[in-house]
């Protein structure tokens, strides 16, 4: 009887485990369907005892959608790994019925000519977003929740909620990471759960679960558009046009919890409205202290965290007339982990997100007049705003590459903003726009303030102290000519995502040989593709000019030269294979029959050097970036159509280095590595191989004497100056770069800046690596320039101490061989279309280099 009494004990002790566990996030909710299955109950765990999976966050929002009347699912995507993007779509059962006619209304809304009063008839639209750091975990499973919670409840509160809102329940925005984090932090979970915080499970290792497939940080791609996740989201976004949008995060694992308003810092004039963080972000927030306060949960508000950079999903929103709100809760980093405080529980981070899934809800409907009211008036303000500018437009455009003015291009129409062709040639602030080359935007548009964000240059900020960058004018990440119109100019066939502004004549084939410019950001790419075919390239270290088929062309530096007599392929097959290359990458190429150039050098000169396919290795794995290596992955793969070998910096010593004749090392600590390790990889570059180094890589290059070079000593103040402690934050924030945009003054003579015809570009400065110009007077390929400063917060002290003292590309020889060193990324975030092209010339022409 004592056992069965002991066993009765046990099993109550389970099953009140068990119910707990459900009870703690949905009690406010009851009564639920049994009809729907609860999350713990379709994935056979409690939520919080172990982290789902992707593939059953989707199984889940099927089955949700198969069985309910009050939501369906939609896939708006997918990620590199092929995992599916999804929305669960929840409303009543009669708004799902007139959802289209609903969506149209509320177009209706956003349309700025269109002039709407009367809202009651509409639903608010809510975008719940989750998880799109994928180990930041919390928030998809407070998605399960909240789905369930949605869909079940029989509540008279939750059915009022649903008949007043249309919820975009977005789970999972960035599933790739998820899943690597969830494997992690599955894997290594104890029984019993080990709070230790020093603990494997504690303790994710490289390249971590933050970032997608490609190590991006898609909370920062929003504005940049450069991986299908975010493609995706802004498509699905310009489709609705949701009121409000969640971005659910975690920090710290001491922190607590925050919820906006953020704090007033960075931009002096920010291009958000005002009214967005002062009215709207006010207003939610008394929800959420409501909420937070009724469980108990410690929060803080106005501070750490800044609305400035555009590209979040808690700030792109803001820029669309919706408001976007960001949220972090402190993270278990795993199970259970010791704080300051107590141990942190997973289901206790959860409870913090499902709360504000709901509050987000509640305050959306109680503030649904001012959200419609706000949301339709904010682009007939931003017209407004821009009738009264003295900016009328914008006109720009490389008269080269017209490759990079189509992916510039696309990235406007990606964001809705109005682009239309130059019809005449304009000069403008001795810049030249060439018709076919140029083109207009206006600003008097619908999204005035995308068009701000896209080409607007600023250097007066509230503050110093940034959480992110502080400088993000796109044009100038395109290395794109721009200058401003005073006054409106004919606009005449608007572009589209249809149009092909890139357009190449048609060549015959040539008995003698082919010439192919390296002005077009994608000559890399058709260069490689040659290769691999077997096709022996030249290319031009000096201009001429010289008769085609067609007329007398120059050709400049870097040019390549395809004779016909040298390859193994008959010049039939030799034709096809360079005209199929042509109009794969949209690159023109010309035919000639004659070596004697009218201007300039012979084909024949020695001055057209043969270029060896590169084999190229990128050190990977703890030490190393992995932000940096994944975009150069990124670039090699999806944009040069290239492979590059990976090598994980702890198997450096048994790797066989004559397979390959470049090497990569992007920002890192490398203490990976020995010294037997720096000799070897001298003895490899001294052998005639090419070493390429980005930011800290390069000063860890100088630091470890690999080559002759030397960094520019800090200065220190004679006299230290009591300051208050208060202060010490900005004061010391006022001495790092945190993202500027500087002009270089590039030699273009050079192999590694072949294909540029401007001597200053912008280039991406977010480091405090200072090189000396080289002591070899023909090694400097970049230097500052003594104006430096285009966009975003420098301190002065930064600009005249080091930045005007220093280069951004040397080329140091060792032996026959050579290391390229990037005092800054031109790979920043996959997105420097401008830059791109010095990196790859360091991939294809370092062996040229005298």
């Amino acid at each position: 009887m004592k056992k069965i009494n002991q066993l009765t004990i046990i099993v109550f002790v389970l099953f009140q485990s068990v119910v707990f566990s459900q009870n703690y996030f949905t009690e406010d909710y009851k009564p639920f369907n049994s009809n729907v299955p609860s999350p713990e109950e379709f994935l056979g765990y409690p939520i919080g005892d172990s982290y789902t999976r992707h593939d059953l966050v989707v199984a889940y929002m099927e089955k949700l959608a198969e069985i309910s009347n009050r939501a369906t699912i939609e896939y708006y995507g997918d990620t590199n790994e092929g995992r599916k993007l999804v929305i669960l779509t929840i409303t009543s059962s009669e708004n799902h019925k007139n959802l289209l006619s609903l969506k149209e209304k509320h177009l209706q809304v956003v349309d700025e000519k269109t002039n709407i009063t009367d809202y009651s008839n509409l639903p608010v639209f809510i975008n719940l977003g989750y998880n799109v750091h994928g180990n930041e975990p919390s928030s998809t499973e407070a998605a399960l929740l909240a789905a369930y919670t949605l869909v079940a409840s029989e509540n008279p509160k939750v059915l009022e909620y649903l008949d007043k809102t249309i919820i975009f329940l977005d789970p999972t925005i960035n599933p790739d990471g998820r899943d690597r984090y969830a494997n992690w932090a599955n894997s290594y979970k104890g029984n019993p759960l080990i709070s230790d915080k020093y603990d494997i499970e504690h303790n994710e290792q490289w390249p971590y679960g933050r970032t997608n497939h490609y190590w991006f940080d898609l909370n920062r791609d929003l504005l940049l558009a450069v991986q299908k996740e975010s493609n995706a989201r802004l498509k699905w976004f310009h489709e609705w046009y949701p009121n409000v949008v969640t971005d659910f995060h975690e920090m710290g694992t001491n922190s607590t919890y925050f919820f906006e308003p953020k704090q007033a810092s960075a931009s002096l004039n920010p291009v958000t409205p005002i009214e967005n963080s002062t009215t709207l972000s006010s207003a939610f927030a008394k929800e959420y202290v409501a909420d937070l306060d009724e469980i108990g949960s410690l929060y803080f508000t106005k501070e750490k965290y800044d609305a400035t950079y555009p590209g979040y999903g808690s700030t792109y929103g803001d820029l669309q007339g919706s408001l976007a709100l960001l949220f972090e809760q402190a993270g278990s980093r795993g199970h259970i982990q010791e704080t300051a405080t107590g141990n942190l529980s997973f289901a206790f981070t959860i409870r913090n997100q499902y709360v504000s899934s709901f509050a987000t809800i509640k305050a959306a409907i109680k503030n649904k007049e001012l959200l419609y009211t706000y949301q339709n008036e904010f682009f007939r303000n931003a017209i407004n705003q821009a009738s009264k500018s003295n900016i009328k437009g914008y006109v720009f455009g490389d008269n080269y590459d017209k490759n990079r003015n189509k992916e510039f291009i696309g990235l406007l129409l990606k964001h809705k903003i109005k682009v239309y062709p130059l019809d005449k040639d304009l000069v403008l602030k001795s810049k030249t726009f060439k018709k076919d080359y140029s083109f207009v935007v206006p600003t008097e548009q619908k999204e005035y303030l995308m068009v701000r964000t896209m080409f607007e240059t600023n250097r007066k900020y509230r503050d110093s102290v940034f959480y992110d960058a502080s400088s993000w004018s796109t044009a100038n990440f395109y290395n794109m000519k721009y200058s401003t119109l005073s006054k409106a100019t004919s606009l005449k066939n608007e572009i589209t995502p249809e149009n092909n502004i890139v357009y190449t004549a048609d060549f015959k084939a040539s008995d003698y040989a082919y010439l192919i410019p390296w002005d077009d950001y994608y000559a890399p790419a058709l260069l490689y593709k040659l290769q691999q075919k077997g096709i022996i390239v030249k290319t031009a270290q000096e201009p001429f000019f010289i008769s085609t088929n067609n007329d007398v062309v120059s050709f400049d530096r870097g040019t390549l030269l395809i004779p016909v007599s040298l390859q193994n392929s008959n010049k039939e097959e030799l034709f096809e294979i360079i005209n199929n290359a042509s109009k794969a990458y949209n690159i023109q190429i010309y035919s000639v029959n004659t070596g004697f150039s009218t201007t300039g050098v012979d084909l024949g000169s020695s001055n057209f050097a043969v270029l060896k396919e590169p084999k190229v290795m990128m050190f990977v794995g703890e030490g190393v970036s992995a932000y940096e290596a994944g975009e150069v992955w990124h670039l090699f793969e999806q944009r040069m159509q290239m492979p590059i070998t990976k090598v994980s910096g702890n198997m450096f010593g048994r790797i066989d280095l004559e397979r390959y004749n470049v090497m990569v090392m992007v920002s890192g600590s490398y203490n990976m590595l020995s010294k037997i390790s720096y000799d070897r990889i001298n003895n490899w570059v001294a052998q005639g191989n090419t070493l390429i180094t980005i930011r800290t890589a390069s000063s860890w290059a100088i630091n470890n004497k690999i080559v002759n070079e030397s960094l520019i000593k800090k200065v220190s103040d004679s006299v230290a100056t009591r300051i208050n402690y208060t202060d010490s934050r900005g004061t010391l924030g006022k001495q790092e770069i945190g993202g500027a945009i500087v002009a270089v003054d590039l030699d273009t003579t050079h192999p590694v800046a072949y294909g540029y015809h401007d001597q200053n570009i912008p280039v991406y400065k977010n480091n405090k690596v200072f090189m000396v110009p080289s002591k070899n007077r023909f090694s400097t390929v970049a230097k500052y320039t003594q104006t430096p400063h285009i966009d975003g917060y420098l301190s002065q002290e930064n600009i005249d101490n080091y930045i005007k003292k220093s280069a951004s590309i040397i080329v140091s020889r060792i032996g026959k061989g050579r290391v390229v060193l990037f005092a800054d990324n031109p790979n920043f975030r996959g997105a420097w279309y401008g830059t791109n092209k010095l990196f790859m010339n360091a991939i294809f022409f370092g062996d040229i280099i005298n």
